[in-house]
């Protein structure tokens, strides 16, 4: 065979969950010893809990789960009547009318004790909170990309699912993408050699951002706590550009465009690079002024973004060398940035919205946001490329068998793809991203042990996660 695929080595499902992969993401861990706080022998079905299921990712989820499994709770603290129409609209709980609804999650863990997992899909500043106390009851868990708002909280839930022993999954789906495996095959086979520089790009932010806060007072809608929404965020006024689309934009609820799409588009060069902790990062603001004021010369008030994300902004990691891979040079692009087209790229081939460029000193290889269609560049290197056989386990149904890997994982005492062992480290490398922004055109030297940046001590505000009144990861 010349460019055509070779025949996939095949692998069952049970095979799957067992075996070790040899590609840093991909690591099979057997639980055959697995007897953590509240565990049980699974059934045949996981019952699952998904809180945060009215807006967003939730229900997308939700829906995944229940091809193969139970959704025996829903927990949101929405009742307004923007959720319930959202609800009628998608007729999601037509679909589980035996589910028990809840609006605090704490109350659902006390009082339903058959839960076996629980899937939060909730903003980003309350990730931590959620997985934490269900891992604490022997609960499995999945949780949204980011799989948290600060660097410590990824830590705590690294060490806590190690500790109880808990089959963990963060919802990045390209993470179980077909391509992901396609790259590491090529790279390991030689196709562009040593990578060197990845360039990643976004489409997001594509909800507002990059402006000062709401000064006016807004009344939150009938049936939506907000006191509850906030949690463990700093108290502030309700105001419908945080609720129910844009919080992603505001420091203290989610984690911009980067928080958002890096789990996602920088996912292949974590896996398949072996990137790990990187030791510095340097970030540039695009756009930092306010549109000028009619009738007036110059630029609008400039604004610091210690609230609201910037606009557009250029990040650049640097990561050591990992054995015999060189040291590498990543740089994140969001806002309508986008990297240099490269030269040898045809004429007639456009660039996606979002992507990844692998630049080798052989060559470069592209794919899009999810790990999907992965190419050579030029295409007549693709051509010319003798692929590789297939050697890496498969996740069945690709990213859209995300949630069903973890419920298999489950079910047969392995570990998913995304587990928080790579999921937790890979978050807190995107994290520092978002820190660096607080501080540009400063390189950040970092030290990943202590979750310290070595020259600028005050930035320690940003990377541990700090709560209102008596919320707390203990």
């Amino acid at each position: 065979m010349s460019n055509e695929e070779q025949p996939a080595t095949p692998v069952s499902r049970r095979t799957f969950m067992s075996t070790a992969a040899t590609a840093a993401g991909f690591t099979i861990v057997p639980r055959h010893v697995l007897g953590g706080v509240g565990f049980q022998a699974p059934s045949d079905k996981v019952n699952v809990a998904v809180v945060g299921y009215i807006h967003g990712m939730g229900t997308s989820n939700l829906l995944n789960v229940i091809k193969s499994d139970n959704i025996v709770a829903l927990c949101d603290l929405d009742e307004s009547a923007a959720a319930k129409e959202a609800l009628k609209r998608r007729g999601t709980l037509e679909k589980l009318p035996k589910a028990v609804q809840y609006k605090d999650y704490r109350v659902m863990l006390d009082k339903q004790k058959d839960i076996d997992a629980v899937l939060v899909a909730t903003p980003d500043h309350w990730h931590a909170l959620i997985a934490m106390a269900s891992m604490q009851l022997g609960k499995h868990v999945y949780v949204q990309k980011p799989l948290t708002r600060t660097i410590s909280e990824a830590r705590a839930l690294t060490e806590a699912a190690r500790k109880y022993k808990v089959v963990t999954q963060m919802g990045n789906q390209g993470h179980s993408e077909e391509g992901l495996r396609l790259m590491q095959e090529w790279l390991e086979a030689g196709a562009i050699g040593s990578v060197r520089e990845v360039h990643c790009w976004t489409n997001r932010p594509i909800w507002p951002q990059g402006m000062p806060r709401p000064t006016e007072t807004q009344t939150a809608p009938d049936g939506l706590d907000w006191d509850m929404w906030l949690g463990p965020a700093p108290m502030r006024p309700f105001h419908k550009t945080y609720h129910p689309f844009g919080w992603r934009a505001w420091q203290d609820f989610g984690a911009g465009a980067m928080g958002d799409m890096g789990c996602h588009v920088l996912d292949a060069a974590f896996t398949i690079l072996k990137l790990g902790a990187p030791t510095s990062v340097i970030s540039t603001l695009a756009y930092n002024f306010l549109p000028p004021v009619p009738g007036e010369r110059g630029f609008g008030k400039r604004v610091e973004y210690n609230d609201s994300y910037p606009p557009s902004s250029l990040i650049h990691l640097s990561f050591p060398e990992r054995g015999a891979m060189p040291p590498v040079k990543l740089h994140w692009y969001d806002g309508g940035l986008l990297p240099e087209r490269p030269e040898d790229l045809e004429p007639d081939r456009t660039m996606p919205e979002s992507g990844t460029i692998f630049v080798g000193d052989k060559g470069k290889m592209w794919c899009e946001t999810y790990s999907e269609s992965p190419r050579l560049i030029p295409e007549t290197a693709m051509q010319a490329f003798q692929r590789p056989p297939r050697s890496l386990p498969r996740v069945p149904e690709g990213r859209a068998g995300h949630e069903k890997n973890w419920l298999d994982a489950i079910r047969q005492k392995g570990q998913a793809v995304s587990s928080f062992d790579y999921a937790g480290p890979f978050t807190e490398a995107v994290l520092l991203g978002n820190v660096s922004l607080r501080y540009p055109g400063q390189r950040l030297l970092w030290d990943a042990p202590t979750m310290k940046v070595t020259n600028l001590p005050e930035t320690d505000q940003f990377i541990q996660h700090k709560y209102r009144g008596s919320w707390s990861l203990t």
